[in-house]
């Protein structure tokens, strides 16, 4: 145990380091003509040194928001949320292009009998058959899951299932959120990105990379290295660009753990702060009926 602790401690004191070193040799990770390069962005990308780079960096926040002065957490918080706002509304869209798109499948399949649709914007022409377009309808509705997660969560409309939280007191509440960020959300969203991660980079290039790998042996093996992006579709005509849904994985991974850390904050703020705080600062749609606005602030639990 003792160990591990000081392992940790050791590994927070050389985060600054680490964030001098990546910042001051980009072409050592971010030169993609260099296969070297490729191979060091994918170990650093999942590796022992970015979770203390980002851990120290929200440590370091914290410890000033709690001991110096509150308003940097808010500033973070704001800034945070503003993001999964701007992501979530923007990622959004894509419901209605679905919608839209399918629509037209049915229109120029029944009725015209089309058997394949043709753009050509800006004189580039791009044809792809019927079934292409209609297992696209996948890529949109996994745009909204994963971009839209984090917007969602600001809005409180993800789904409760209460038997104490709304029993307690205010603080009790924050209690809870913030362990629950702690003990279930961070460490469940941390590994998931570590699995996503390398299995995004096995339908992107060859040869195969593992959490196991050590950076002598991939950059070792950076001379076999190839671009083998994923094209397979489930269908001879069907949807080829599956690689993006392991992308998306990878995104929603990282829009789940850094709002994890904005509830953290706000949570701890609004416990200190006290119920005046609430929902401080908290940028929720609004649509203009004042019961429907009503019915979905209680079902957040926002009042």
């Amino acid at each position: 145990m003792i160990d591990f602790i000081l392992w940790v401690l050791q590994n927070i004191a050389l985060a600054p380091y680490y964030l001098f070193t990546a910042i001051t040799n980009p072409g050592a990770w971010l030169d993609w003509s260099n296969p070297e390069a490729v191979m060091r962005f994918i170990y650093y990308g999942a590796s022992v040194e970015l979770f203390f780079v980002v851990f120290t960096t929200a440590l370091v926040i914290t410890l000033l928001g709690m001991f110096w002065n509150r308003e940097i957490l808010w500033v973070a918080v704001r800034i945070l949320e503003t993001f999964a706002n701007a992501v979530g509304r923007t990622a959004a869209w894509a419901g209605l292009v679905m919608v839209l798109v399918q629509v037209m499948i049915v229109f120029l399949q029944r009725i015209f009998r089309v058997a394949e649709i043709q753009l050509g914007p800006l004189g580039t022409a791009f044809a792809q058959d019927l079934s292409w377009w209609a297992e696209g309808l996948k890529f949109y509705n996994a745009l909204v899951v994963c971009l839209c997660v984090a917007y969602t969560f600001v809005q409180g409309g993800h789904v409760r299932v209460d038997l104490v939280y709304s029993a307690v007191k205010f603080r009790t509440k924050k209690v809870i959120d913030m362990v629950g960020c702690l003990i279930f959300m961070l460490p469940a969203i941390t590994l998931t990105y570590l699995y996503s991660w390398f299995f995004m980079w096995r339908h992107l290039m060859t040869p195969s990379v593992t959490s196991t790998s050590d950076l002598d042996r991939m950059v070792a093996q950076s001379r076999i290295f190839r671009w083998n992006v994923e094209t397979i579709g489930f269908s001879p005509n069907g949807f080829n660009a599956y690689f993006l849904f392991k992308i998306l994985i990878v995104l929603f991974c990282a829009m789940v753990f850094i709002h994890a850390i904005a509830f953290f904050w706000r949570s701890y703020l609004e416990w200190v702060e006290g119920e005046g705080s609430e929902n401080k600062y908290l940028d929720r749609d609004k649509t203009g009926d004042e019961a429907e606005d009503l019915e979905h602030a209680i079902h957040s639990g926002s009042t």
